[in-house]
């Protein structure tokens, strides 16, 4: 990569914001902008080394993964040109070693390299690892060699030489255009024009934690001397991040509580206590401490932003409709956001049944999809513009244009993550006044991560269960090492069945060409390790193999997947539902709200396909009523991989939230800011949801104490500034939004 090369910056002028062009040309600007998304000497700042090498080190060869881009360090062994078989020309073959293992570089028509890659030279070498003939190879790889003058100009053996070899060297994120050394020269560039930066993290808090100033830790992080530098820097940086981006949602949080809303609070003997007096069973304990949280909530003027996580089958839906409950006290509707046909038809069916004939007449609760008929459509819209529908339940065609509330006072998402941010904004934006928004959640979310990422909303959680529910045996059933089991898996199935129960049976896929959509799509395979050797099982293939089964010769069989017609859809969950269905084939279309009580088992093939959270939503299905849950994990990755770990730790507990952190550690949080989550930057930098908890804490603390004395920023302007530059416009309103 060559650059325009413009006139050096002066040393100490250049500020975070000033333009990466002004500092390394356009042409390099241009490329890293391409590259990393770089516009700003902030943005290539914090690009972070992501390890740190030493001239004294070689990179172990022998477990290169293939296919993937690397950056090592290694020692030229022998060089040999030889010409071309099959056109003109040569190549130049030149073999690399760290002492034990030997990789190739392979060059084409390029021999004149041999007279810098010479034997014994060491340097960094980059590029995508292939396999020719058995032996590994980089072909046409980017390298930089170690200038031989650094090493000749010092006395081998002594302390200067030693420093010389054990001084880190960064090893930067990069890509197939823009190497490591490229990034670090760049960095270099950049960090030789910055001027003095102002630490967004006031001096009280940096002095107390005993952490090295912003620009101390700039310099230490990217360019440093001994290993201590670049660790006390990084610590430094991980602060200021987790103190930065929990100021931010701090601030939502204010500005979110600043937004008049309509109090909606429940009246004595009204539509709730009506409700309530009514129930056949009692609260759990987490129930009616979340709804009087909700209620205290919805009675003020400042609109409410809560979250509502809880384990499968813990009653959200109970605590969610007592809350359109008393909205609807107060004249106002509620519309409940689902992600699935299949899961908003079950919600409308729970909710009619849970308030009963009186009560479902008063409030008429309105289904509306996109399925609907013209006259059914004309129906739920007439209704719920009318007002005469206080319960609207329905997927995305709530959002539409045509659809208009008369006083619409609750959103309530349910199963939030399958949301975009501005589907949810659509919603909420039909309220004449900012409606009260009530986001629910079956996937326990780990502290950290509910801090880290829904900081600006308050957080209940139900863990209780409610009584009689029975308990849920899981089994892992490794066809990796017991191959001979398979048969066991459709006997047991069978088993169930006789004794007059159901079986839910999930695919990763609804055909052997395509894998599953409409929402449904498993969780990322990890296909680096363990990933299912054998073709995936599909909804298609399995019944077929099942109807041809002797097992299921008088079993009642049905399929369900999100490529079916609504009403098809619906017609087959209303048939499992009223025991007309023994054993159900189905996509992850029957993950979150399906509600069965005599479903008793659930086998999921290929289990491996999935993640953790996404297994424990399923096994949820069953165990619903008073019959007790039986959940086959069927997996053929082999022992000692991720994928197998990821099956065997849901077999080993049923507490959602353990595993909520155990998915965490297994998968970290690449996406926990990313658009499937909050909508905000895609990734944390240096901040580790899964280890740094302790860390956003004292930050969180910190934070709080910061925007309580200040809370305009007016004598912060380092932070302001941060902020600005954490949270571009759109990201803010991201963050507003969700």
């Amino acid at each position: 990569m060559t650059s325009s090369a413009p006139a050096p910056a002066d040393a100490g002028s250049v500020g975070l914001d000033a333009r990466l062009s002004g500092v390394l040309g356009g042409r390099t600007a241009s490329a890293f902008e391409k590259a990393f998304g770089m516009r700003t000497v902030a943005d290539l700042l914090s690009h972070y080394p992501r390890r740190y090498a030493k001239r004294g080190e070689l990179t172990a060869l022998a477990n290169l993964p293939l296919d993937e881009n690397v950056t090592i360090i290694a020692e030229v062994l022998r060089v040999q040109e030889r010409p071309m078989r099959a056109r003109r020309g040569s190549i130049l073959e030149v073999k690399i070693s760290d002492g034990e293992g030997i990789l190739t570089l392979t060059f084409f028509n390029q021999a004149w390299r041999s007279r810098e890659l010479v034997p014994g030279v060491r340097g960094i070498f980059a590029g995508k690892v292939s396999a020719y003939r058995g032996a590994l190879q980089l072909a046409h790889p980017d390298y930089e060699l170690f200038e031989p003058d650094a090493a000749d100009a010092v006395i081998p053996g002594g302390a200067a030489a030693k420093e010389w070899a054990q001084t880190p060297i960064p090893i930067y994120p990069a890509t197939g255009t823009v190497a490591s050394w490229q990034v670090q020269k760049a960095v270099g560039l950049a960090l030789d024009a910055l001027g003095p930066v102002p630490d967004p993290v006031p001096d009280e808090v940096v002095a107390e934690r005993g952490l090295v100033p912003f620009r101390d830790a700039l310099e230490g992080i990217h360019r440093p001397q001994k290993d201590a530098q670049w660790q006390r820097a990084r610590d430094a940086l991980r602060f200021q991040e987790a103190f930065v981006l929990q100021a931010a949602l701090l601030q939502q949080r204010a500005a979110t509580r600043e937004v008049a809303a309509t109090p909606r609070a429940a009246v004595p003997g009204g539509l709730l206590e009506r409700f309530d007096a009514a129930l056949p069973f009692s609260l759990t304990g987490d129930q009616e401490v979340v709804g009087r949280e909700i209620e205290r909530d919805l009675a003020d003027t400042a609109a409410m932003h809560r979250l509502v996580q809880g384990e499968v089958g813990s009653g959200k839906t109970l605590v969610a409709l007592r809350a359109m409950l008393a909205v609807a006290d107060s004249g106002g509707q509620s519309a409940l956001l689902a992600p699935t046909e299949v899961l908003a038809a079950q919600h409308l069916r729970s909710i009619a049944a849970m308030l009963g004939p009186d009560l479902s007449a008063q409030l008429m609760p309105t289904l509306l999809t996109g399925q609907l008929s013209t006259a059914e459509r004309k129906r739920a819209l007439l209704r719920t513009v009318s007002g005469q529908a206080r319960i609207v339940v329905g997927t995305h065609a709530l959002l539409g244009d045509a659809v208009t509330f008369f006083d619409l006072g609750l959103v309530v998402v349910d199963e939030q993550h399958r949301f975009g941010v501005e589907q949810r904004e659509a919603l909420r934006a039909k309220g004449g006044t900012p409606p009260h928004v009530l986001v629910l959640t079956a996937t326990p979310i780990p502290r950290t991560v509910a801090m880290t990422v829904f900081g600006d909303l308050d957080v209940s959680t139900i863990a209780q269960l409610p009584e009689g529910r029975q308990g849920i045996e899981s089994f892992v059933v490794p066809l990796a090492d017991r191959p001979g089991w398979e048969r066991r898996i459709w006997e047991r199935a069978s088993e169930e069945i006789a004794k007059g129960r159901q079986v839910f049976v999930v695919c990763p896929a609804i055909t052997g060409k395509d894998a599953e959509d409409d929402g449904e799509e498993p969780e990322p395979a990890e296909t680096e390790e363990g990933a299912t050797p054998r073709p995936i099982a599909t909804v298609e293939a399995v019944a077929a193999q099942v109807r041809a089964d002797p097992l299921f010769a008088q079993a009642r069989i049905g399929v369900l997947h999100g490529r079916l017609p609504s009403e098809t859809k619906d017609e087959v969950m209303r048939s499992f539902a009223a025991g007309d269905i023994d054993l159900l084939i189905a996509t992850t279309v029957i993950e979150v709200g399906v509600n069965v009580p005599n479903a008793s088992a659930m086998v999921v093939l290929d289990a491996d396909r999935f993640g953790v959270s996404q297994l424990h939503q399923l096994r949820g299905r069953v165990g619903r009523g008073d019959i007790p849950g039986l959940c086959l994990l069927v997996t053929a990755a082999e022992p000692d991989t991720l994928a197998r770990e990821r099956v065997e730790a849901v077999a080993a507990t049923l507490d959602g939230f353990e595993l909520a952190n155990v998915d965490l550690e297994l998968r970290r949080e690449g996406d926990v800011l990313g658009s499937r989550q909050s909508g905000g930057r895609s990734s944390l930098r240096l901040l580790r949801v899964a280890s740094d908890g302790e860390l956003i804490a004292e930050a969180r603390v910190a934070a709080e104490e910061t925007l309580e004395g200040d809370p305009a920023l007016a004598a912060h302007p380092a932070l302001a500034a941060a902020l600005a530059r954490r949270l571009d416009e759109s990201e803010r309103a991201f963050l507003g939004k969700s």
